[in-house]
């Protein structure tokens, strides 16, 4: 078995830092050798550094409590790096590890609009990953999308050869999209709030860069019209959906159904590890997807989709469920590294 790559986790004591460390236990290409955060919890076993902050469902793995935190700063022994800082100092944190050899796979949002910095997922644009070699920093740094429009991507990709025009969506996002400790119950409990800053203009803009066409190491930004309203609701994980689609080509709707189901990216012909295999998953009844029913599916990577039927206005309209800190977040992070391990981009 050829040897593992060491990489490291900046951010490991966050929200989306704890995923990565769920997610790479036992990962067959990547071993975590180095974890990352704030000067507070520099020094300190990670067991101990996150004491009483621990909060997802199955415990610590036993390889990540005694490893020490480390600053972060570019003086990790190894050359990859996941990132799930928070955007507050992610920008200059991960320019840094870039300019000093790095390759930074990052959650945040600062670098995702770059220039040269591919905004990937790795079922809908991995050619975007040529334009690393136009980056001009001695590492490079690749990016995942924000996590409300995951799983919606994924889906018009699917939907692409009926030529998307027009997409009206409304989101209900989870609370754990918030990061730890989120929204006040005070605010949330028995509530809806019509208001997340900023996620509206990445829901709007965010898809146009991942599926436009590149040319000469930039992206030609796909002519589709985005209209998002998004709000917070009161569910733990798993953000859902709500899209209305104008095409070109008005499909059938079973002929769109076959589109949703039977799209296949590059990470499944691969069959990359965390790749879900069906990708998307196509539900009949009139009340899914959920949640708390449906968030796991394909290990927290598979899209659901559901509700599909005319649209008064539009073509069709559907819901679109996908786990926010899974395929959202970290898992999509790590499916970004699996499809760069496999194509070489590691060395």
């Amino acid at each position: 078995m050829a040897k593992k790559i060491p990489v490291g986790i900046l951010g490991a004591t966050g929200s989306v830092g704890q995923r990565f460390i769920q997610l790479l236990e036992n990962h067959p290409f990547f071993e975590v050798t180095e974890l990352a955060a704030s000067d507070q919890s520099a020094g300190k076993p990670y067991a101990e550094a996150v004491a009483g902050r621990w909060k997802l469902s199955a415990g610590i793995p036993d390889y990540a409590k005694n490893l020490v935190v480390e600053p972060c700063r570019p003086l990790l022994g190894c050359k990859v790096v996941f990132s799930g800082l928070d955007s507050s100092v992610a920008g200059e944190i991960e320019y840094e590890f870039a300019d000093a050899g790095y390759i930074v796979i990052s959650n945040s949002k600062n670098h995702r609009m770059d220039g040269y910095v591919p905004l990937l997922s790795a079922e809908v644009n991995p050619e975007h990953l040529e334009m690393l070699k136009f980056q001009k920093t001695k590492g490079k740094i690749v990016t995942n999308s924000n996590c409300t429009i995951m799983g919606v991507t994924i889906a018009l990709k699917a939907l692409e050869r009926f030529g998307v025009q027009q997409v009206m969506l409304f989101s209900m996002q989870a609370l754990s999209g918030a990061g730890y400790p989120g929204v006040p119950s005070m605010d949330i409990v028995d509530n809806v709030i019509p208001f997340i800053n900023g996620e509206e203009h990445k829901a709007e803009t965010e898809p146009l860069k991942m599926l436009g066409t590149l040319k000469n190491g930039k992206v030609d930004f796909e002519n589709i019209k985005i209209n998002a309203q998004c709000s917070r609701v009161a569910v733990s994980d798993g953000h859902t959906v709500c899209l209305s689609i104008k095409f070109k080509k008005k499909p059938g709707l079973e002929e769109l159904k076959m589109a949703l189901s039977s799209f296949r990216g590059e990470p499944q012909r691969l069959k990359l590890p965390l790749a879900p295999d069906p990708l998307i998953i196509v539900r009949e009844e009139e009340d899914r997807p959920q949640p708390r029913l449906d968030r796991n599916e394909g290990k927290g990577m598979a899209v659901v989709v559901g509700r599909i039927r005319p649209c008064a206005i539009f073509d069709y309209k559907m819901a679109v469920l996908s786990h926010n800190t899974i395929r959202g977040a970290a898992g999509a992070a790590i499916l970004n590294a699996e499809l760069m391990f496999k194509k070489g981009y590691f060395g």
